[in-house]
Parts: structure tokens; sequence; C-alpha cells
């Protein structure tokens, strides 16, 4: 399958995926165009997380397809190393080096798994720590930082294997909520630069603000979708509705 970008950049079909005999996906599918920023909310357990962690190939799938720029996710094929590069995904745990300063965390992933030149690594790195907005954080340690600035920290490092997708899995989660913002800033200009985004997240405000396009998920399918306003303002689904009814 060639991909051209007429076509969805990521593209989910009927996806299923059990925990034993827990069922978290019962037949997913969504396409992704690129440029595009996803928003995929329900309550928990709703497989939201599950779903985007098959996309970069950190669950298996046992069944339906994944594919990303074409190429499909899961399989005998499949380049865990080459997936890596194309999806970028940060946690919301931030999982940073604690014995590496700021740099030192956004350089690893190039110097060590691309073998790129340390020059142009520390040069881009210290460009993506800039455009995070922690100029002067680069010889800090994730100790000395808040918790906002490690989770921007943790998607400069993701940023530094230039990825075409970034997925985004509840990164506000762990956060207070005056440092939630700064967060949200960032992958808002992310998304304004045109980078592809697909987010798990509870910020609705932010969903409504920054996605083309919402997910809503429950028991492992997806409920409803729309563009946001749609989405928010008349919703149809009567599980919507009262999903929507408590949180907003």
């Amino acid at each position: 399958m060639t991909w051209t970008a007429e076509k969805p950049i990521v593209s989910l079909k009927n996806v299923r995926k059990s925990f034993g005999t827990l069922e978290v996906l019962k037949g997913v599918s969504i396409d992704v165009m690129k440029g595009e920023v996803i928003c995929i909310i329900g309550p928990s357990g709703s497989g939201k997380s599950t779903l985007i962690r098959c996309i970069n190939g950190l669950n298996d799938i046992q069944g339906g397809s994944i594919f990303v720029q074409g190429k499909e996710v899961h399989g005998a094929n499949l380049d865990k190393l080459e997936l890596r590069k194309k999806v970028g995904m940060v946690f919301q745990q931030y999982n940073l080096f604690p014995h590496k300063t700021a740099l030192q965390n956004v350089m690893m992933a190039p110097l060590k798994v691309l073998k790129e030149n340390k020059t142009d690594v520390e040069t881009r790195a210290r460009q993506l720590i800039k455009k995070v907005r922690l100029e002067g954080k680069e010889d800090s340690y994730p100790g000395e930082l808040s918790g906002g600035q490690q989770q921007r920290v943790a998607i400069a490092r993701s940023l530094a294997m230039n990825p075409d997708v970034m997925l985004f899995d509840e990164v506000t989660a762990a956060l207070d909520p005056e440092t939630v913002k700064e967060v949200l800033v960032t992958i808002r200009e992310l998304a304004e630069d045109g980078m592809t985004c697909i987010l798990v997240t509870h910020e609705m405000g932010f969903a409504r603000e920054v996605a083309d396009h919402i997910y809503f998920t429950d028991r492992g399918v997806i409920v409803e979708h729309g563009p946001p306003k749609t989405f928010f303002d008349n919703a149809q689904d009567p599980r919507t509705q009262e999903f929507l009814g408590q949180i907003l």
C-alpha cells in the first residue's frame, strides 16, 4: 500500500484488542489525515489509552488492521524502530532519566537509536527546548523541574526523533492545574505548526478549541464522533449526552 498525503496518515479498521478474556477494543475504526488533530475522550476504562498504544505497536491487536503512512503496524514484518521514528508518543508519566539533564534527555534517542552526529543532535535539541519554552533549563535535572516542565521536556524528547505523528496519552492528568496550561499551549503550538496529533484527554475545553474531530469511546467502541462544535453542542447518542452532562 503506497501512501500519499491524500490518504489517511493513520488508519484503523475494525481494531480488536483483548487482555485475557477482557475485550478492551471491540472493532474500532478511525482515519486521521495528515495535519489533523484528533481528540479521543471517554470514561476511564473505555479503551482510549489502549487504542493509541496500539497505534505505535506498544500493544498487539487481535483483529483488524492499523496502517501508518500505508504500512501495517502489526504483523511479522513490522519494523518497530521505523515505526517509532514516524510515531512519537508522550505518556502521562514523564519517564525522564533522572540522572540526565533536560538537554541530555532530549538528545539521547537520536544519538543512541538513530546514531546521528552529536553536534547536529545538540543543535536540534536546543532548538526543541526553546520551542517548548524551556530555554535556560537545558542543564537542569528532572528533579529540579516542575511537573509541567518535565512534561515539556518529554514532548521535546519525542520531537527529537522527527516524527510525522504525535500521540499524547492523558499528558496533563498527573499535573497540578496551574501547570496544565503550559503543556496544553505547547501541544496547541505543535498543532498550529501542522503536526498530526492524536490525543487522549480529559481537557474538554482544549479538545473543543484545537481538535478537528472528536471521538467518544465507551466500553471499547466509538459511540459518536464529529467536529467539536457538532459534537459538544448537538450530541445525538444518549450515552454521549450523559457523559457530557457529567463533565461540562
